[in-house]
């Protein structure tokens, strides 16, 4: 005998910014002020939640279920500096003068950084380069 079970995990709703976690809302207000939210949602799956905003400008955000940012993709711009972590704005400074950060994504084991020149950078979570594209 034998039983499938099927699980909808990509259950995206459309929600207003107000139903974002409260660190999500700071976020947007302190570093994309007067940037209108276009777009966001809550993605309900079977063990996690996640939160995608989309601005009038193109950038993409997605926060954790706490509110903590994941990705920031700046599709017309660059990643506000402060969202950078210092370590890796020092080793661009030193080794990619001038390159600005288009895209950073956060996850449990790594830093994934696109610089503006198409460069993709990977960082381990003690910031240390482990990977170019």
């Amino acid at each position: 005998m034998s039983f499938s079970f099927v699980a909808n995990a990509d259950n995206d709703k459309p929600i207003n910014v107000k139903e974002l976690p409260a660190k999500a809302q700071t976020l947007l207000s302190k570093h994309f002020k007067g940037q209108k939210v276009m777009l966001a949602t809550i993605e309900s799956g079977v063990l996690s939640r996640s939160y995608d905003v989309v601005l009038r400008n193109g950038t993409k955000l997605e926060f954790d279920k706490k509110g903590n940012l994941t990705e920031i993709d700046c599709k017309q711009g660059i990643v506000p500096s402060q969202l950078i972590p210092q370590p890796i704005k020092n080793y661009l400074k030193e080794n990619y003068r001038g390159e600005t950060v288009r895209k950073i994504e956060l996850n449990t084991k790594e830093y994934e950084v696109e610089l503006t020149n198409g460069i993709d950078l990977t960082f381990n979570r003690r910031f240390q380069l482990i990977d170019i594209d």
